[in-house]
């Protein structure tokens, strides 16, 4: 039996994807905020990428002053209200806290850091302005983490702003590739209308940069460049079988199901391929939708999966069942996929052999989960941008400044595929960048 029934109304979806940290009252804010040691060389806050001053804000709340953690976040982080409840904290700022040596639970920093940024969002609380005009402009592609904290950051100092989104929302994966049960999309669209009404930059929806000819327009309009582009659609694997009815990447599930909520279809037998933390949402994320059997199939042994083991945790106690050291062989099926075959494989001094051991698992459904394709296609029409040999936009890491000094960049076209938080950090230090250069011109 599965764990989960087929949702069929909105409130079943929701009862089903319930949120994994859920917002704090006030009491439990206060007591929890009581507990921090108000460490001198805070280990938390070495562990955030972002470097938001953890102990402070912990202590504002403790004394009342929701307001003032609420701003200390954002100062640091101006993704700070999401990235409190899509962060890996336990590997992060809670895997970092004093009490996990002293066989005590870690501080609940990201729902404390939701408690203070959710208050303000809520009660529409300013606390930025835009600086004064400098009469320079700056173009932003891409509204995910790392291209909205960059026009946050270039607003404050007075740049004008114009972002290129080429799908309908902002945030990026934050609302079209978390796992619902994560953080909700009301949660992430209200963060990013409470920075655009307070900031002022412009968002251009449905409107991607896809010739040479809109990137010279942009180039002749505008003084510095920003590329948040993210990744593109989900990699295939290169096997036969692929374009078989049934056959979906995981991004693409996800942002499905994101936006369709529970007018989405998932049958009882699903396979997924993969073993990041993207594979684990997919899992879970169909044994949510109420399909009877989920199996999570990685080439490797467990202890050699991308993903957290949290998250590995939680998809099996949706109900997924993990299987391992299995390489997809074929996609099976005529017209729609009924089953994958996998090979059998050893790790032979950390190098991935498979023999002639095949076996079958019986499916409805295939969700790839393994990896995303690059933006080379696009970054190469940018004369002069240099890509490394993963096809990752290349920048100084001080300013983000690319090979093509007119171009910024940061997020996952940078990294290769990182947190949320990371996006915000490289989005902020992209637009320091950016000023630090065009004043220097």
């Amino acid at each position: 039996m599965a764990e989960y029934k087929k949702p069929t109304t909105e409130q079943e979806y929701l009862d089903n994807f319930a949120q994994k940290k859920p917002l704090m009252n006030p009491t439990e804010a206060y007591y929890e905020s009581s507990r921090c040691l108000f460490c001198y060389d805070a280990p938390c806050m070495n562990a955030c990428p972002t470097g938001i001053d953890i102990p402070l804000f912990i202590k504002q709340i403790n004394t009342g002053n929701v307001k003032g953690a609420a701003k200390t976040i954002f100062d640091s982080n101006w993704i700070g209200n999401a990235c409190g409840k899509v962060c890996p904290t336990g590997v992060l700022c809670e895997g970092a806290c004093v009490y996990n040596g002293q066989d005590v639970p870690p501080l609940q920093i990201g729902r404390l850091q939701n408690f203070a940024t959710e208050q303000v969002i809520r009660e529409k609380t300013p606390l930025y302005a835009p600086g004064p005009d400098n009469g320079r402009q700056v173009a932003i592609v891409g509204a995910g983490p790392a291209g909205i904290a960059a026009a946050c950051e270039l607003r404050v100092m007075g740049y004008t702003v114009d972002i290129y989104e080429a799908k309908e929302k902002p945030s990026g994966l934050t609302v079209y590739g978390v796992a619902p049960y994560k953080i909700t999309n009301e949660e992430v669209l209200d963060e990013m209308e409470y920075l655009q009404n307070q900031m002022g930059y412009d968002i251009h929806y449905q409107s991607p940069i896809t010739t040479k000819e809109q990137i010279a327009d942009l180039e002749k309009r505008y003084d510095a460049i920003f590329l948040g582009v993210g990744l593109g659609p989900t990699a295939t694997l290169g096997i036969e079988g692929e374009n078989l009815e049934g056959v979906v990447g995981a991004v693409e599930f996800i942002e499905e199901l994101r936006m369709q909520k529970h007018k989405v279809e998932v049958p009882k037998n699903v396979v997924v391929i993969g073993g990041g933390n993207t594979a684990m949402d997919a899992a879970s994320e169909s044994a949510r939708m109420g399909a009877e059997n989920v199996y999570l199939v990685y080439r490797r042994s467990k202890d050699r999966m991308g993903a957290y083991g949290f998250e590995y945790e939680l998809a099996v106690k949706s109900g997924v069942k993990g299987v391992f050291s299995a390489q997809p062989k074929a996609l099976l099926g005529e017209g729609k996929v009924n089953g994958v075959s996998f090979y059998r494989t050893k790790d032979v001094n950390g190098k991935l052999e498979y023999g002639d051991e095949t076996f079958t698992i019986d499916c409805d459904m295939v969700i790839k989960a393994t990896g995303q394709a690059k933006m080379g296609s696009f970054l190469q029409m940018i004369d002069g941008l240099e890509l490394d040999n993963r096809k990752r936009i290349k920048v100084n890491l001080e300013s983000y400044q690319t090979t093509n000094p007119k171009y910024f960049a940061g997020g996952d076209a940078v990294n290769g595929g990182a947190e949320v938080v990371n996006g915000a950090y490289e989005g902020k230090q992209a637009a320091k960048g950016i000023h630090a250069w065009l004043n220097a011109l």
